[in-house]
């Protein structure tokens, strides 16, 4: 491309100078020549003036006095009648300028002048305009240079950045060129490039909310499979492969619940529910659990409590907050139930050492924790609550008690006939 953009410009440089430059020495080759005549012809002129009026007044008229009239390297022929004819330097040879007058008296001068001085003038003339010719191709040639950096180093810039965006690497670069065309394509790139980052971060959150969401399900789901392999009562096989077939449909509402937080977190399916259902469902799933590790977990509080948010998300808070005790609590874990105003609160505590104080302003933030875990339980579980409209809040620190807060009133959709329903 540079070499392209200097060629062209060079091209119409050299055309102008062919031009111009042609049209130039012509006009002034003609301009000395009409300019010499017209000197040769002035001073002819001169000459018969003077004769005619040392003529009149009997003054003498020879080579001596009028060789001051005629100018150096001009040759001039006075030739009054019944005189000898009067010369004046030496007579050229070859092609001469002439110039011949005659004055009142009868007399004749001619005057010549050899074509060579106008040839040694036009040859002056046409280096100059050489000269200012060459120092045109060489401005153009720099101006081209330049404007062709100018171009075609944004250019290889912009496709390095394409080529960066290609290969995965999504940030933009900010930079700026001054051209508005390369200006506006940067700009294009750098928008394509934040796009693609935040396109790449919501996709690397989702695989992590995914793998951290999946595995507690999963791991219940494997240990009601395996009861189901280590007995050979009917009617126990019965039970663990339904509760086994409950906790696929978690697994799904799991599943679809990540998938439509990653398009849309606001998009929810709130309808009424009640609460002591989704929690009883936790006790049974976590018991094994914690029976394992020695441990218990009990509910207590207000019971028949009803709550608006949607149930497969409030089971993954709670979840989320009771695998969050059983990990880092100690002790008996509590979800305790009660009212405070138009909300229904779900307390869950446990008897451990609590959270050390230079976290809890912290402790919902990603890859925030206190021991060697991945830090987002916490925060999937903040982020599906406010989904919902509640929140979830750490009420306390040492013990810890965290609080799920669920409205208790059905709010009508913001567009009509925008139904909700849950599976």
């Amino acid at each position: 491309m540079r070499r392209r953009l200097i060629q062209s410009t060079l091209a119409v440089v050299l055309v102008v100078i062919a031009v111009f430059g042609v049209s130039l020495v012509i006009v002034e080759t003609r301009t000395i020549s009409n300019s010499a005549q017209e000197r040769v012809d002035s001073e002819a002129v001169r000459l018969v003036s003077i004769v005619d009026s040392r003529i009149l007044g009997d003054e003498r008229v020879s080579a001596g006095v009028l060789r001051d009239q005629v100018a150096e390297g001009r040759y001039a022929l006075i030739e009054i009648p019944g005189r000898a004819p009067i010369e004046i330097g030496k007579a050229p040879t070859g092609d001469v300028i002439r110039s011949k007058e005659t004055g009142d008296q009868g007399e004749t001068v001619t005057v010549e002048e050899p074509r060579s001085s106008v040839t040694r003038e036009v040859g002056r003339t046409l280096l100059i305009i050489a000269l200012v010719a060459l120092l045109a191709v060489i401005a153009a040639v720099l101006l081209a240079v330049r404007q062709a950096n100018r171009l075609a180093s944004p250019l290889t810039d912009l496709a390095e950045t394409a080529e960066r965006l290609g290969s995965g690497d999504p940030r933009p670069r900010h930079k700026r060129y001054g051209v508005p065309e390369l200006d506006r394509v940067a700009d294009v790139l750098d928008a394509s490039a934040e796009r693609i980052g935040r396109m790449l971060t919501a996709e690397r959150r989702l695989a992590a909310d995914a793998s951290h969401q999946l595995r507690t399900p999963l791991t219940a789901l494997s240990m009601r499979l395996e009861e189901i392999t280590l007995t050979d009562d009917p009617d126990t096989v019965k039970e663990e492969a339904t509760i086994a077939l409950t906790q696929v449909e978690r697994l799904t509402d799991v599943v679809e619940r990540l998938l439509t937080n990653a398009r849309d977190p606001r998009n929810g399916s709130a309808v009424s529910f009640d609460l002591d259902e989704v929690i009883k469902q936790q006790l049974e799933e976590w018991r094994p659990a914690y029976r394992s590790a020695g441990r218990a977990i009990v509910s207590s509080g207000k019971r028949h409590l009803r709550a608006v948010g949607t149930p497969g998300a409030v089971a993954q808070v709670l979840a989320a907050l009771i695998e969050n005790s059983l990990m880092h609590g100690g002790g008996t874990v509590a979800l305790r139930t009660r009212v405070t105003g138009n909300q229904a609160v779900i307390e869950v505590t446990d008897e451990g050492p609590g959270i050390p104080a230079d976290l809890g302003a912290r402790i919902f933030e990603r890859a925030i924790s206190g021991r060697n875990s991945t830090g987002i339980g916490l925060a999937v579980a903040r982020d599906l609550a406010e989904a919902d409209g509640g929140r979830l809040e750490m009420l306390q620190l040492q013990p810890p008690v965290f609080g799920l807060f669920l409205s208790r009133t059905q709010h009508k959709p913001s567009l009509s006939g925008d139904e909700r329903t849950v599976r």
